[in-house]
């Protein structure tokens, strides 16, 4: 075992950091088939740890960073980070969580998909050292499989099995169709550890299906089953649901530091601690008491990771702009009202053609809906609501105005 991996292995705690659940993990156990922990401190080689990515879409947000943050302290402890582009299990779709069969991509779709992923996670993985990345596409090896090859992969699991998948049984006690090639999506992603024969598998806690998968197919064609170490799905910024695009409640990595300074500065008090923990690398013992500086210092710290710091201090000094209280408000009030309370706009008219225009954004995102409306000031607390490129304020709960 090199100097570097016994130094890094003699302090772990960096790899139970948020993590939901290891498997297997026996901690009382020598055995480093059944401890992660012993089989990175017995290890003689890097460990290679897996992780991958289905470019399914364009954009990466925060709770999508989680993983690949996690794949990152693990390259910094020493080991090779084996980053799984899934080009062909991305014209299938990763069926977890889903109640309905996924749109089929088109080749050039994937591949354009593929290349933005990299360059968002570029800030996050360490590219330059030698043997710590290993960027691999999985039609490499999946789009090589004949008939006998893919009936012997068949052959390893049950209907009854893939039944017990959680998006599966409730689609089919729903009588939503199933279709036979999304059978083939667990099978193709633990054929991906066989194939590059990973000893930890990552991924969110929506996974351990398909990572236990893995784990057997490795055990069928004689190799050594990998960890699966599994990470929290992310709270989206209104402290209710997952983050996701579609919700409108994500931080983009790829958002300008201004807006994305706003968004994390707004972030909800309840969510503080486990941003911290999940998307900095801060001591959470050393954190600041007060809710605010918190909300400061998680949006400061985030933005130097994806911008520099120069953008960060940037977007900390383009903060302090006038707060408007929503006391003066009554709820449940529509967004054109607030907008005309807080000095934004002279009238509701103008606020409503101002929204109607596209010149209005609420933490970022641009509101468009004329009759947005908002049943209480707790969903807009902390916020930044701007008109235009020079006009905003932030929405407070608190009896201080601007």
């Amino acid at each position: 075992m090199s100097n570097s991996l016994n130094t890094m292995s003699q302090s772990l705690s960096w790899l139970y950091r948020g993590v939901s659940d290891i498997f297997p993990n026996q901690p009382d156990s020598q055995d480093p088939s059944e401890n992660l922990e012993q089989r990175i401190r017995q290890t003689e080689r890097p460990l290679r740890i897996k992780l991958g990515i289905d470019p399914t879409g364009t954009d990466i947000h925060l709770g999508h960073s989680i993983p690949v943050r996690k794949l990152r302290a693990f390259q910094d402890a020493g080991h090779t980070a084996v980053l799984i582009i899934g080009d062909f299990t991305a014209r299938i779709g990763d069926p977890s969580g889903k109640s309905e069969v996924r749109k089929h991509l088109s080749d050039e779709q994937v591949q354009q998909n593929a290349q933005t992923y990299l360059d968002q996670v570029r800030p996050i993985l360490d590219f330059e050292t030698p043997g710590r990345l290993e960027i691999r596409y999985n039609s490499e090896w999946l789009s090589k499989l004949d008939l006998a090859e893919i009936l012997d992969l068949l052959a390893t699991m049950t209907v009854g099995q893939m039944l017990a998948k959680e998006g599966f049984a409730e689609r089919f006690k729903q009588e939503n169709p199933i279709y036979l090639h999304e059978f083939l999506y667990p099978l193709m992603q633990g054929y991906d550890s066989v194939a590059v024969k990973a000893d930890v598998e990552l991924g969110g806690t929506d996974q351990k299906f398909n990572i236990a998968v893995g784990r057997d197919l490795q055990r069928h064609f004689g190799q050594p089953p990998q960890f699966g170490l599994l990470l929290p799905i992310l709270i989206g910024t209104d402290g209710v649901l997952k983050m996701s695009k579609s919700l409108n409640n994500y931080v983009g990595l790829q958002e300008a530091a201004q807006p994305m300074y706003q968004k994390l500065e707004g972030t909800k008090d309840n969510l503080l601690e486990e941003y911290f923990e999940l998307l900095t690398d801060l001591p959470l013992e050393a954190l600041p008491a007060n809710p605010r500086d918190r909300q400061q210092l998680l949006a400061w710290t985030i933005v130097t990771q994806y911008h520099g710091q120069k953008e960060a201090d940037e977007a900390k000094g383009g903060g302090a702009i006038p707060e408007f209280s929503l006391s003066q408000v009554e709820f449940p009030a529509k967004l054109f009202y607030i907008l005309n309370a807080s000095g934004l706009c002279s009238s509701s008219g103008e606020g409503r053609r101002q929204i109607k225009g596209g010149g209005v954004k609420l933490a970022g995102d641009r509101i468009t809906d004329v009759d947005c409306t908002f049943d209480s000031p707790e969903a807009l607390e902390g916020k930044v609501l701007q008109v235009g490129k020079k006009k905003s304020v932030r929405l407070t709960s608190s009896a201080a105005s601007a």
